[in-house]
């Protein structure tokens, strides 16, 4: 046997030994590594969270969905003789806006589920008060001629499957049902060339009362459902918005946030008031004119307090974080205990962590985001105190773990609730994680070799023959 074999049989560990520096590379790189498979989950999310559209979409559907209305306008059919014999009498419809506009908006609301996936649903009964003055009307069109006995005063919504009930409109004392008006099924009030925004129009006759120089007041009733959303266009010079529900969690949206709210434990109440110069929208003007009145829209949105995709989608955002303070946490058990950790316990610890956000995905969906959290994180920490028990062999092991796991899990489930401090918090969080391993791990020697089996001593020097060799 010669000197090599000689050494090579004697001190069999030398080849396998490795230094603490290349190990914790080595767990680092594995931690990057476990994210891919965080990929897989967020693209799973990103398919319930599809699935649960396509039904928020078709329930909505048969509610009338996200429903914008138009108060009280007068149109009137106008028509501009021929300057020239070559010219054509042009003609179209003149808008007219109450000089002051006033609505009350009252909604019921009720959840609507299918499968896992709910959706809120609203009755909203609406009361449209409307005073116009038509002095000086048509200003804003010289040349033109206005046929006032075929005037209509109308009012719009963008889904009129959602009616549960006949509109009317109450004017000189006397009140009258709303039918498709004559000027024309609908009107687009904004969007682009391509993606027009349309409300459908309902209107009557109003008689002698419109005509130039006139003033009067109206008022319009409707009882609508919908979905998800209820907004009211600014439809005149000056309009004051008052809108009650019953929903907890309302989003106030649209071109103005309101004046006033209050939110109540069983609703809320909300107040809007928007002058001429804000409205941004002539008094009146042909039909065209109209385009621009959809950011005025006073919005209401009935939201979920937390939408359970969007929050595992956002604690997905923190899985490398996540994974590579789990990871750090076992690499300073195994440098403080001497015990050797293979690297395929450190995927196994990445398994159950990838698998936290299954659970956390499939939980969410039936008790909501906190319960699941609370649920999921629970079985992980647990699962991640026992093994880490298990390899080190020691309860004190596993019970430190279980403190540092599950504080770990408060600091995730807190940086999801923070919101616009998450990332401050995060970050500050972060330091102080590896000023926590850098301290513990500060008498380390990294050129030192890790033993094959924790506990031994360190391996004996190569005899001078074998070195020379």
């Amino acid at each position: 046997m010669n000197d090599t074999s000689l050494f090579q049989s004697n001190f069999p560990n030398r080849n396998k030994s490795r230094s603490m520096g290349v190990k914790l590379i080595v767990v680092c790189t594995l931690a990057l590594l476990m994210t891919i498979p965080a990929l897989f989950v967020s693209g799973l999310v990103d398919d319930r969270t599809e699935r649960a559209g396509e039904v928020v979409r078709e329930i909505s559907g048969h509610e009338g969905g996200q429903q914008t209305f138009l108060g009280p306008t007068i149109a009137v059919p106008y028509s501009i003789p021929p300057q020239t014999p070559t010219d054509h009498t042009r003609g179209g419809i003149y808008l007219v806006f109450p000089a002051q506009a006033s609505a009350v908006v009252k909604t019921t609301t009720e959840e609507r589920r299918r499968s896992l996936f709910k959706v809120p649903v609203y009755q909203a009964d609406l009361k449209f008060d409307a005073k116009f003055d038509l002095t000086g009307v048509p200003a804003a069109l010289p040349g033109a001629v206005l046929d006032w006995s075929r005037a209509e005063i109308v009012v719009g919504v963008s889904d009129a499957r959602g009616a549960l009930a006949d509109a009317t409109l109450t004017a000189d004392g006397k009140t009258s049902t709303l039918v498709p008006a004559a000027i024309g099924p609908d009107i687009a009030i904004g969007g682009d060339q391509n993606n027009h925004v349309k409300v459908t129009l309902f209107g009557t006759n109003v008689g002698s009362m419109a005509k130039a120089g006139a003033q009067f007041s109206v008022t319009s009733a409707l009882k609508f459902s919908g979905a998800q959303r209820i907004a009211v266009l600014a439809y005149g010079k000056t309009t004051h918005l008052a809108v009650q529900g019953d929903w907890r969690s309302p989003g106030f949206d649209g071109g103005f946030l309101p004046t006033s709210r209050t939110i109540y434990n069983n609703g809320f109440a909300a107040e809007w008031q928007v002058p001429f110069i804000a409205r941004g929208v002539r008094a009146e003007g042909q039909s065209d004119s109209i385009t621009g009145l959809d950011a005025t829209a006073l919005g209401v949105s009935f939201v979920e307090v937390a939408d359970p995709y969007q929050s595992v989608n956002r604690s997905l955002k923190y899985a490398l974080l996540f994974i590579g303070l789990i990871f750090i946490s076992y690499f300073v058990f195994e440098v403080s205990t001497g015990k050797r950790v293979h690297p395929a316990q450190y995927v196994l610890v990445g398994v159950a962590q990838i698998i936290f956000y299954l659970l956390l995905l499939s939980l969410a969906e039936r008790v909501g985001f906190d319960w699941g959290f609370l649920v999921a994180g629970g079985a992980t920490v647990t699962l991640l105190s026992a093994n880490t028990g298990w390899i080190f062999a020691s309860r004190v092991q596993g019970w430190k773990a279980s403190a540092i796991f599950a504080s770990l899990y408060t600091l995730i489930y807190m940086l999801l609730r923070l919101e616009d401090n998450a990332l401050l918090v995060g970050a500050i969080a972060s330091f102080m994680a590896i000023a926590i391993a850098m301290y513990f791990t500060r008498g380390i020697d990294w050129y030192s070799s890790l033993p094959v089996s924790g506990g031994g001593p360190p391996p004996p020097p190569i005899p001078t023959s074998a070195a020379t060799l």
